[in-house]
C-alpha cells in the first residue's frame, strides 16, 4: 500500500482540518511542508500534483485529493469511525452547513493570497488589511454563533465532534492570531475549548507542524 502523504503548510486553516481529520480516523501520514510564504504552492512541481496552487492535498490510496472538505467527506467515506457527519439527512444538512459558513464563506475572503493582493494591488496598509479580516471574520462568527447554539452541546453539534468542529477550530486559531474579539461567541468557544482537549487536535495544531529552526 502506498503511503499517505498530506502536502501541508502548518498555518494554513485548510490544512489544519485535514490534519485533525487524519487524526480522528486514525490515518497515519507522512507530511511534506509546503511554505504558502516562500510561495512554493506556486512552483512548477507542486502544481503539476494540483494545478490550483493549494495546500492541503492528499496522496492516499493511489490518489491525488485536494479541497479541505473533499478530503475529509472521502475520509469520512472510507471510514465511519468515528462518525465525523450525522446519518439522519436533516442533521447532516444542519452539520455541514456550519462547516460550509467557515469554509465557503469566512475562510476565502481571508486567506494569505486575499490579504497579500490587498496589499500588493490595491496598495492598502498592514493595518487596513487586518481591518478587512477581522470585520469579515467577525460577521461571520456572528452569524455561526446565531446557527449553531440552538443545537449545539459540548461541541458545535450536540456532543461528538463534527465536520463543523474541525473547521470551527483552525478558523478560531487564526482569528485569535489577528486579535478578532471572541467573547460575543461563546458557543463557538466553549465547542472549540472542548475540541482543542482531545488528541487529534492537539496534535494538528500548527505548533506541532511548524518548520523547525536549524542551528547555524
Amino acid at each position: 500500500m502506498s503511503r499517505t502523504v498530506l502536502h501541508d503548510y502548518h498555518r494554513s486553516s485548510a490544512s489544519y482540518r485535514v490534519r485533525i481529520a487524519l487524526n480522528l480516523k486514525g490515518v497515519p501520514y507522512h507530511s511534506r511542508p509546503v511554505s504558502l510564504v516562500d510561495g512554493a504552492q506556486r512552483s512548477a512541481a507542486y502544481r503539476a500534483l494540483n494545478p490550483q496552487g493549494f495546500v492541503p492535498m492528499l496522496e492516499i490510496d493511489g490518489l491525488k485529493l485536494t479541497q479541505s472538505l473533499a478530503i475529509v467527506d472521502y475520509l469520512e467515506a472510507r471510514s465511519s469511525d468515528p462518525p465525523l457527519l450525522p446519518s439522519d439527512p436533516a442533521e447532516r444538512a444542519h452539520v455541514l452547513a456550519l462547516a460550509l459558513t467557515v469554509a465557503c464563506d469566512i475562510h476565502p475572503l481571508n486567506n494569505l493570497r486575499v490579504l497579500k493582493y490587498l496589499k500588493s494591488t490595491f496598495g492598502q496598509s498592514q493595518e487596513a488589511v487586518d481591518a478587512w479580516y477581522r470585520h469579515w471574520v467577525a460577521e461571520g462568527l456572528d452569524a455561526l454563533e446565531a446557527l449553531a447554539a440552538p443545537r449545539a452541546g459540548r461541541f458545535l453539534f450536540g456532543d461528538d465532534v463534527t465536520m463543523a468542529d474541525i473547521c470551527l477550530v483552525p478558523q478560531l486559531y487564526n482569528a485569535r492570531r489577528f486579535a478578532v474579539p471572541l467573547d460575543p461567541h461563546p458557543t463557538l468557544t466553549r465547542a472549540d475549548a472542548n475540541a482543542c482537549r482531545l488528541q487529534a487536535f492537539i496534535d494538528a495544531h500548527p505548533d506541532q507542524h511548524a518548520p523547525k529552526e536549524t542551528a547555524p
